[in-house]
């Protein structure tokens, strides 16, 4: 008798992306396998794992419990289970509007699927259950993660701040932090496993320590993180301006592991725009620390996050957001169009911006990002990198003979296959022949090929996916290196 199958479908923030790999690995643990990839709802048991910052955010939920209510009722004995942050807000609405869904469980107690999915199969009714208050820390949960040679590795849950367009401190509460001789411990037993990258997580990740009051306490995780022999690049995300401080650019610079990268949330360019956002820093304060990061690493590469057409921004407002994308000069820019978040208060401010208005702006600020993420990267041209090689990061990989791989900076790079076998997780040496807005080429031959650990991991875990009995696949993994998201409308994800 073939076991259970099931599907985990993610919306949202890399909070999000890692808290599946840990519903991946209840289920796993619970004897369920992994549907095969593309099974679009043909499993016994599917998973959303939800994200309540858009505005239709619901609508796309129930657009999709919709389409899977036929398929259930063809299927005897399949479960519809839906968590995260759409989860903890709504609670027993969703059971209201699509009744055919047998759980709800939300960002506090994902340790708890698989014991829901059983009692509501014995009950036959639909189990609803949203604790208030983290139970476990889901570090501490069984995980399928997606990557053999990179990993997310969570430090803290939760965010202090009280930004008026988010609404995850609502959803996710305050702050809790990991002990950090439980972080550190993860991250050996990762690279024991192969693993040789991992990307710190937390909502506010570098307010890491204010749990017991040590505002050094990311710095030192950082450079704890340097002295694990094996960890080859280490990274974070996502930073909150108000809580970056200097001793942690000196951690950056001084670790070698740590990668030169940085993704900095602007939100906006205005000192009044920001007031109206609650964000706890201003123009001058911003621009300071892309200053000091610069001078510290001047090969850095700066991303951030901005919202276009707050509540009450003019076009002044807007010209200063320009004139601090212009001075930054961001290696990217992952830019929203505002659309309201209910439940937050710049949902009901007064002075919201006419969607053509937020349109033209949003365009204009795209082209300015496109201008400079090209002419930043054209500054790579001719440089010598070390790139990690990735898995599925270049659509076009096999039409052109190409791999891919992400920089020290994580910049993508695909290159020219060499005649030497090469596995993701391996690093190869290159030599950049042409940049574009996105990714950077190398067009030339590879300069040398490191086979690593992190490629034997890879190796070793195909090679078990491939000797499974026939019906069963592991899904292969899909995201590399912890990528950042692709540019977007809507508001962002709020979890910084």
């Amino acid at each position: 008798m073939s076991a259970k199958t099931y599907e985990v479908r993610t919306y949202g923030c890399q909070m999000n992306v890692h808290d599946s790999e840990r519903l991946s690995g209840l289920l796993e643990d619970a004897g369920y396998e992994r549907a095969p990839e593309g099974a679009d709802g043909d499993a016994d048991v599917v998973v959303f794992n939800t994200c309540a910052v858009r505005e239709n955010a619901d609508n796309r939920l129930y657009g999709n419990l919709g389409r899977l209510a036929p398929m259930k009722t063809k299927r005897p004995g399949m479960q519809i289970a839906v968590g995260g942050c759409l989860a903890q807000k709504d609670r027993d609405t969703i059971v209201k509007r699509a009744p055919w869904v047998d759980v709800v469980f939300g960002t506090h107690n994902i340790g708890k699927l698989p014991v829901l999915l059983e009692r509501a199969r014995v009950q036959e009714e639909a189990q609803v259950e949203i604790a208030e208050s983290l139970e476990a820390f889901p570090s501490t949960l069984p995980t399928r993660r997606e990557s053999a040679y990179a990993a997310w590795v969570s430090i803290s849950v939760g965010c202090n701040n009280t930004c008026t367009f988010c609404i995850v401190p609502a959803l996710r509460g305050k702050e809790k932090d990991r002990r950090t001789g439980d972080i550190l411990a993860e991250i050996e037993a990762l690279v024991g496993e192969g693993v040789s990258e991992i990307t710190l997580l937390g909502q506010n990740v570098n307010a890491y320590g204010s749990d017991i009051g040590d505002r050094e306490a990311f710095s030192k995780l950082l450079r704890a993180c340097g002295k694990i022999e094996g960890l080859e690049r280490v990274r974070f995300t996502s930073p909150h301006p108000r809580d970056f401080t200097d001793d942690v650019i000196a951690a950056m610079a001084e670790t070698p592991n740590v990668m030169p990268q940085l993704h900095m949330p602007l939100q906006s360019g205005s000192d009044p725009v920001l007031k109206a956002m609650r964000r706890s820093y201003r123009q001058d304060r911003f621009l300071g620390i892309i200053e000091k990061v610069r001078a510290a690493m001047p090969d850095a590469a700066i991303s951030t996050d901005i919202i276009v057409g707050f509540p009450g921004e003019t076009e002044e407002d807007f010209e200063q957001t320009m004139h601090v994308v212009r001075e930054a000069r961001f290696a990217s820019a992952f830019t929203f169009q505002y659309s309201k978040r209910p439940g937050t208060p710049a949902a009901t401010m007064e002075g919201q911006i006419p969607k053509e208005v937020v349109q033209s702006r949003y365009e204009r600020l795209v082209a300015l990002q496109e201008e400079i993420s090209w002419e930043e990267n054209k500054k790579q041209v001719g440089r010598t990198l070390e790139l990690m090689v990735a898995e599925g990061e270049g659509r076009k990989d096999g039409a052109t003979h190409r791999l891919s791989g992400r920089a020290p900076d994580s910049r993508l790079v695909h290159f020219t296959k060499p005649d030497t076998a090469v596995r993701p997780g391996d690093v190869v040496t290159v030599e950049i022949t042409y940049a574009a807005p996105h990714h950077l080429l190398a067009e030339g031959p590879v300069l040398n090929v490191r086979p690593t650990r992190a490629g034997d991991a890879w190796e070793k875990r195909n090679t078990e996916a491939v000797a499974k009995p026939a019906g069963v696949m592991l899904g292969l993994p899909k995201i590399g290196a912890p990528e950042p998201l692709p540019v977007a409308t809507g508001s962002g994800c709020g979890c910084d």
